[in-house]
């Protein structure tokens, strides 16, 4: 039995990871889960969106599963996805995207990986007041983050049948921040010599993305970069209801839904579970426990492959419950 932190979040994240432990429960998973309680309705109820005893809790069992949290636009308190990362030095940021069968989207046979270094970058948020009217926001890039991240892909790439890895940069223009990325990156490569290595600047690697994905297998970005491509890719497959991340570091793990807590659907029961059951295979994955994560894989893209129980975001018109009733029932 593996103990893990459970974050329930905000908005619809409680029917959703609901959704996700009964399915996981009814596939056999050995996971005990320690809950407790981080965002918005938190921070209402106790004045603090990140309290001491999460930290605690995922200090001690080293893993957690986290639904989505809501975060201020332009004020209020400050991200926790980003606080939770510095804490526990998760550098590495793990998302797969593939497309999900009987899910109309602009392309078929999307199977890509990005990796997002998760610490330093311009999206750490370092900001101040310079004068009035006047802000500014650093770019910090370190050697150490550039080739711990670049070694991650390379690993993850030769540990997983991948083939080929991308660099995403703006090396033209930022010549010393990107620049230090990118002959880290070109260092990493040299000790894997099976594995392709070639670099793609980020705009044109935006429209070639939209273009032609199949041309990618592993893409290599820094921390703003990573953020928005990854997006980008989600809606490649049809949205971020369809894809999970994984914010790893070398002792801890914390596996997400990446999309919002969408308030505006919050307790109608008509939420999509499948995010955080793709993140929830990942942890099983992570953990050992491939047997329970290959039967919830089966049995979620066969819902899908039927287009039966479907949720209304992926032209269904199932509830949250009769959706996952359906994965349950076709569990193997």
């Amino acid at each position: 039995m593996t103990k893990v932190t459970l974050i329930r979040g905000d908005g619809i994240g409680p029917e959703v990871v609901s959704a996700a432990m009964e399915t996981l429960a009814a596939a056999g998973a050995s996971v005990e889960w320690e809950e407790v309680r981080a965002g918005l309705a938190m921070h209402k109820a106790s004045g603090e969106a990140l309290p001491e005893d999460v930290l605690a809790s995922i200090g001690r069992t080293r893993i957690c599963l986290k639904g989505p949290v809501t975060t201020p636009v332009g004020g209020g308190f400050s991200s926790i996805n980003v606080a939770l990362r510095k804490q526990f030095e998760l550098y590495a940021n793990l998302r797969p995207v593939k497309n999900m069968p009987g899910v109309a989207s602009r392309f078929e046979g999307v199977d890509l990986v990005i990796i997002r270094e998760n610490t330093e970058g311009l999206y750490s948020g370092l900001e101040h007041e310079v004068a009035p009217g006047v802000v500014e926001s650093l770019k910090i890039a370190t050697e150490k983050a550039c080739t711990r991240i670049a070694r991650f892909a390379f690993e993850y790439a030769a540990n997983n049948g991948r083939k080929k890895v991308t660099a995403i940069h703006k090396a033209n223009i930022m010549k010393l921040t990107d620049g230090l990325f990118l002959r880290c990156a070109r260092d990493a490569a040299k000790d894997y010599s099976d594995i392709i290595y070639d670099e793609a600047i980020v705009d044109n690697a935006s429209m070639q993305l939209v273009m032609n994905p199949h041309q990618y297998d592993v893409l290599l970005l820094e921390n703003l970069y990573g953020d928005i491509l990854s997006d980008l890719c989600a809606g490649l497959v049809g949205g971020l209801g369809l894809v999970a991340g994984a914010n790893l570091g070398e002792n801890h793990a914390i596996f997400e839904a990446v999309h919002g807590s969408a308030p505006d659907i919050a307790g109608q029961g008509i939420a999509n579970p499948t995010a955080v059951l793709l993140a929830s295979i990942m942890l099983l994955r992570y953990i050992g426990q491939a047997e329970s994560a290959d039967r919830v894989q089966a049995a979620l893209r066969k819902v899908y492959s039927e287009h039966r129980a479907l949720t209304r975001d992926v032209g269904g018109s199932a509830s949250t419950r009769e959706f996952t009733a359906a994965v349950i029932a076709a569990l193997k």
